[in-house]
Formats: C-alpha cells, structure tokens, sequence
C-alpha cells in the first residue's frame, strides 16, 4: 500500500457497527501541485508557464506548464500512463474506502468501479502505440501527410456522484494526448482526484502538467474555465451548469464536450425475460443512489407483462431498504446521497408531484435492520417507486438524482417509443426484449446516444459514452475522445523538380495559362 510521508493514517472506531472508517488521505488538502519553485537564474526550459489565480482572495494556486508532456514522444507517454495504471491498482482498495466515506456509497459498489479504472489508461496506453497518422489523397505532386497534435491546456469539471471514475474518463485521453490538464472536482467529493494527482506525479508525469485545484463551481471552475489559454473544457454537470459554462467556452472559441443531465427510460416489452428485467430494473434505478446520469428514473413496461413486473420488482425493492446500512459494510445494498440539502430537494420534487407512491419516498431514520448502524446522523432515502405520473409532472420531465423511479404501463411498439421519447434528455436508454427484430427496431428509434439492451449502464473505455437533446454535446470513451483532445495538422510538401515547380507554379508568369491554383 502506498502511503506518502505527509499523509496521516487515522483509525476512528465506530460505537454502533463492527466497521472501522480507516482514513488513508491527508488531513488537509490544497490545490496539486503547489507551485513548481524555479531555482534563483534557472531558466524553465522554454516551457509556457501558465499562472493559476483564485478569484475570491487574488492568491496564485498554481503553476501550469505546458510543452514538456506534449513534446514527449508518444511511445513515452504511452509508458507512463501504463504505470500509473498499474500503481492505481495497487491503491484500489484504499481509494474505494476513502470515495465511500466521501460519498456515502456502498464499498461493494465502489471496489467493483475502482477496480476498472486502470482500463482506461491502458486503452489509451495502447491506442498511442496504434492510433496512426494518414496521407490524404491531394492533387498533384504533393505529399499530403496529417498529424494529431495536442490542443494545449485544457480543463476539466467532474462531478460527485462518481469522483474518480469520471476524472479518471477525462484525464486519460487528455494526458495520452499531450496535454496539459486542470482538473476541478466536486467540492462535496475532491480527496481521491487529489490523490490520483499524486499517483500520476509518482507514475513519471511531469510536475505541473496534471493540476487539481479544489474549489466551488461559481468560483475556482468559472475562474479556469473563462482563462484565455485553456483550449478545451470537459465538464459533466447539470444542463442550465453545462449550458452557462457554454456560452464562456464558446467566447473563448474553445472545445467543448459536455455530459449532462439524464432521464433514463427502460422500455420492457411483454416478451422480455421477467427475472432478467426486474434485477436489470433494480440496477439501473437504485445503484449508486440513483445518483448517475444514465439511471433508469423511467420504468415503461408493457400492458401483458405489468402486472407480474410490479410484484416480483417490488419485493426487490424492498429487500434492497431492508439490507440497507453502514456504507462501509460489504453486504450493505445502497448508500446514502450525496447531502441533506440534496436530499431535501428530492423531497420536494416528490411532495409536489400528483403521483402515487407504492415504497418509500421518505428520509429514513432510526437503526438498520442490517447492523444496526444509526440513519438518523445521515442522508439516507429509501428506493422509491411512484406511479400514475403524467409525463408533464416534474418526476417524470427533470433529474431527481435520487433513488427514486416512476412507472408507467403502455400497449403498442409505437406507444412506448414515444414515452421513452417524451423527455428533454438523451443520454441513456434500455430496451428489454427477446425479439431481436423489435431490439433493433426500437433501438433505432429511441432517441439517447446510448441505448442498451437487455442491460443497462455497462460502461468501456472503446464505447463512447455521450448523449442527445439537451443531454450534452461530444463524446467519453473511444478513440472520439482522443481526437477530441487533439486537432488535426496538415503538412504538405511538394515533391516536384525544382524545373517543374518553375514553370507551374510561377503563377504571376507571363503567359501563365494552365497554371495550378491552389
């Protein structure tokens, strides 16, 4: 286990549960890397420096530099980021500790995320050593070769629902691409990007080329997003956060990908495997909280199938609230949300919503039937199950974020399309069914950049991962990705004989008839 020397281990036994919060992170964290000193007349080596500024007090955070990384060779970087997978492996265990005290989520949930992250740097690892320039086909004696090159410094905002996983996203293809890169994590959730900022640092990225500067939204990533040099901002956030940092990139006539909202519909035909659907149900709606963008908040199912779908997904979800508990308890179901200001939210969306609730709907309180671990002290919400909302209520029209699901029942193909389609969102979509004529058919139709079926929210690095509507713009995952942290660059050499290239392209010649222009 890798433990740096300033970090402080600390052993908090817990009264009420046999599980011990056991906190590897450092005791009090600024931005990272604190500014890089240059010693008295040593020159940066030609290196962009590029000044960091908190807003709010005028204080320099830190110092980005920039040509270092992108000038490496890529055979170089591919290595580096093989070995910062592999030293993000050895930590796993200690780091799905730390996110689940930081978000409230079950350790099962966050051993089994953590332990994939390390894909995604060796995918781009290995699409460096593949990933190949071309020649295009120009007229004339002219060899045409064209390169991606990196964008320069470019930013990043992650969310909280999936601190590491979502930085880990972005900052691979970024890195694999040359770039340097600024990194704001969630204020309620930023240890674990910190702590991967190290990692990278240990894995042989230069100092400065990965920052991590913690901070709100309104004023450390409003403040890095507005500079002048950043060249691309990739943020996952809400819609109206996604659409107001927009316009300040777009000011900027910089890059932009951004994965946003999300309403997740699972559309489960009548045909559909009954036991496949309800465990693939309980999955997309309850895992992580519901706190995820592609979480299935829409159940459609049709009219046959209902009534047995109800039964059997009900009793799932009240087994998941009976074995709900401490978080950091293996055999604990779900977690909490992410605050108490967030779950007052849910709340009221529920409150003031014409729908009927079938299970939960409430905060919970008291002791686990579990182990006995106390409610009370946290952000605990049952999975919840509503039904009889209209689709212009606000449960079925806007992101709760929450563990709770809204049902409806249709009849026709073509009905239960047009409910997957009645939302302003379009990330994520699941369509159940064993006719594979209808799974395409559907599939086709619905509209969500990413559309499963018979199983939800499964996730790779080669897939790219965005959405539709007012889901977003760009792409995560793939080799889209890695062009997105780049920009194509032409070079054209002319190949003709020195004679040749008199005689053609001395356009101002007198008699210049036949002469080549452009």
């Amino acid at each position: 286990m890798l433990l740096y020397r300033n970090q402080r281990r600390l052993i908090l036994s817990i009264a009420h549960a046999p599980y011990q919060y056991r906190l590897f992170h450092q005791k009090r964290y600024g931005p990272y890397p604190h500014r890089i000193p240059v010693e008295s007349g040593e020159e940066p080596g030609g290196l962009e420096e590029i000044p960091v500024v908190n807003p709010a007090t005028g204080q320099e955070l830190c110092i980005i530099q920039s040509g270092v990384w992108s000038k490496s060779p890529v055979l170089a970087r591919s290595k580096i980021l093989s070995k910062l997978a592999r030293v993000l492996e050895a930590r796993v265990p200690e780091l799905a500790e730390i996110e689940s005290m930081q978000t409230g989520r079950t350790i099962r949930e966050l051993k089994a995320q953590l332990s994939r992250l390390p894909e995604w740097l060796d995918y781009y690892a290995a699409l460096l050593r593949t990933h190949q320039a071309f020649i295009a086909p120009t007229q004339g004696n002219l060899l045409n070769y064209v390169q991606r090159v990196p964008l320069g410094v470019v930013a990043q905002i992650t969310p909280f629902n999936h601190p590491l996983l979502i930085a880990v996203k972005k900052i691979a293809p970024a890195l694999a691409a040359g770039n340097s890169v600024v990194v704001k994590p969630s204020e309620l959730a930023p240890i674990t990007v910190l702590e991967f900022a190290r990692m990278a640092e240990e894995a042989g990225v230069p100092p400065g080329v990965l920052s991590v500067l913690p901070g709100t939204g309104i004023t450390t990533g409003k403040e890095i997003v507005q500079h002048p040099l950043i060249r691309k901002v990739d943020i996952t956030a809400g819609t109206k956060t996604g659409q107001s940092l927009g316009k300040i990139v777009g000011a900027n006539l910089a890059a932009f990908t951004a994965e946003l909202g999300g309403k997740a519909p699972l559309v489960v035909f009548d045909d559909a495997d009954l036991d496949s659907a309800v465990n693939g149900a309980a999955f997309a709606s309850f895992v992580a909280s519901g706190q995820t963008c592609v979480s299935g908040t829409r159940l459609i199912i049709q009219d046959k199938i209902y009534d047995s779908f109800m039964t059997h997904f009900l009793e799932k979800v009240e087994s998941i609230r009976r074995r709900m508990g401490n978080p950091l308890n293996p055999n604990s179901t779900m977690g909490t949300v992410i605050s108490l200001k967030h779950l007052d939210r849910m709340e009221s969306m529920i409150q003031t919503s014409k729908g009927d609730i079938l299970l939960g709907g409430k905060r919970m309180f008291g002791m686990s039937e579990l182990d006995g671990f106390d409610f009370s002290a946290g952000s605990f919400f049952p999975p919840t199950v509503i039904t009889n909302v209209d689709i212009e209520d606000e449960l079925w029209q806007e992101e709760i974020f929450g563990p709770v699901v809204v049902v409806k029942r249709f009849s026709t193909e073509v009905e239960g399309v047009a409910l997957a389609n009645a939302s302003k969102y379009g990330l994520g979509a699941s369509i159940w069914t064993t006719n594979l004529s209808r799974a395409h058919r559907v599939a086709a139709e619905i509209e969500a950049g990413i559309c499963w079926v018979n199983t939800h929210h499964r996730n790779d690095p080669s897939s790219p991962w965005g959405g539709m509507k007012e889901s977003g713009i760009g792409r995560e995952n793939g080799i889209e990705a890695l062009e997105s942290y780049s920009q194509s660059k032409s070079t054209i050499i002319n190949t003709a004989t020195v004679e040749e290239t008199r005689k053609v392209d001395d356009w101002f010649a007198e008699g210049s008839e036949g002469r080549r222009y452009g």
